[in-house]
C-alpha cells in the first residue's frame, strides 16, 4: 500500500493548494495516481488547506476499493474516472478560488478567456462549462469525465473548477492561471480584449514547437 513518504508529499501538496487560496475549509479535493495502481484522495469532509495524513484515503484506481478505511471525497468518482480515461493524468484538483468561482456564478460569462498567453497555453483555449449538478452526484461525475477526455480544465457552473495534470506542478499551474484569467474577467468586465486566433497560433507554433524539440 501507499508509503508514508507518498502520503506526506500528498499532504504537503494539498496544503500548498490551500496556501495559494485555491480552496478554503472543506471546499475542493485533490487526488494523485501512484505507480502501483493506487490513488490517494483527500478524505470526505476534510479541509484541503489543513489536510493531515489520517484524512488521506488510499483506493484502488481500477475499482475504487478503499484500502485504508478512510472514505474518499464525495467527488472521488470523477477524480478516478478522469485518471482511468487519461493515462497521461496523475493529478486531479477540484478547487473553488475566489474569482474563478465568481465567474462560475455569473449569469453572463465571457465566451473567450484567452486574455493572456498563459490562459491559452496552460489552461486551454476552450474551457467547457459543465451545467449545475448537485456536488457528488453521478451526473456531475459523468459530465466532468466526458469533458476532460479532451480538455485539461473545466468550469462547474454555480460550483467551482477542475484541472488535471501530469504532476502536482502542472495541475497547480493550470489552477493558478485559471484563477488569473477569471480575475481579469471580473475586474475588467466587458472591457476585455482576448488574444486573436493568429496570436494564439503564433504562441503555439513558438512555445509548443520548442517543447517538442
Amino acid at each position: 500500500m501507499a508509503k508514508i513518504s507518498q502520503i506526506e508529499e500528498f499532504v504537503r501538496q494539498a496544503r500548498r493548494v490551500g496556501e495559494a487560496g485555491l480552496t478554503i475549509c472543506s471546499s475542493g479535493n485533490l487526488s494523485w495516481r501512484l505507480p502501483d495502481g493506487e490513488v490517494l484522495l483527500s478524505g470526505t469532509g476534510s479541509w484541503v488547506p489543513e489536510l493531515t495524513a489520517d484524512r488521506v484515503s488510499v483506493c484502488r484506481l481500477d475499482n475504487g476499493e478503499i484500502l485504508n478505511g478512510v472514505k474518499p471525497s464525495m467527488e472521488s468518482v470523477f477524480h478516478m474516472g478522469v485518471m482511468r480515461e487519461r493515462p497521461d493524468v496523475n493529478v486531479v484538483l477540484h478547487f473553488q478560488s475566489p474569482y474563478a468561482t465568481a465567474v462560475a456564478c455569473m449569469e453572463r460569462r465571457p465566451d473567450n478567456f484567452n486574455f493572456t498567453a498563459e490562459m491559452a497555453l496552460h489552461v486551454g483555449e476552450e474551457i467547457p462549462m459543465i451545467p449545475y449538478f448537485r456536488p457528488g452526484s453521478p451526473q456531475l461525475a459523468e459530465h466532468v469525465v466526458e469533458a476532460m477526455r479532451t480538455h485539461n480544465s473545466v468550469m462547474l457552473l454555480k460550483h467551482g473548477q477542475v484541472v488535471c495534470g501530469k504532476d502536482f506542478d502542472q495541475a497547480f499551474e493550470r489552477a493558478m492561471f485559471f484563477e488569473m484569467g477569471c480575475r481579469i474577467a471580473v475586474l475588467n468586465g466587458s472591457n476585455v480584449n482576448p488574444l486573436t486566433r493568429a496570436e494564439i497560433d503564433d504562441l503555439e507554433s513558438y512555445f509548443l514547437g520548442k517543447e517538442g524539440k
